[in-house]
């Protein structure tokens, strides 16, 4: 199995205003991003970053450049005491070892 790090050339995360946070991910190679493109849904986001599956707005496509951007709308505000990550910068973690078939 080949993880998504391994065939991603950047993902990476960052605020949308304050109260959304983008995911974007783009892939070094048709294959590996028809293969990303067939798994990733709103369920296994969900799942992944263990929020409702309401709070995720969006994931698009975007075939012509072999990228994804995936939209979740914020718990918390980035402007509110409680946000541990105020420019979210770091919040790809869950997604790096995700496994492509």
């Amino acid at each position: 199995m080949v993880k998504l790090y391994e065939v991603a050339r950047v993902i990476r995360t960052k605020n949308a205003g304050p109260f959304k946070l983008t995911i974007d991910i783009f892939l070094n190679d048709l294959n590996s991003y028809m293969k990303l493109k067939s798994k990733l849904s709103k369920e296994l986001i969900a799942k992944l970053y263990n929020i409702r599956e309401e709070l995720i707005e969006g994931i698009y496509f975007v075939d012509s450049v072999l990228g994804v951007k995936i939209t979740i709308i914020k718990d918390i505000p980035s402007d509110d005491l409680r946000c541990s990550d105020v420019y979210g910068a770091q919040q790809h973690g869950p997604l790096i070892d995700l496994e492509l078939d």
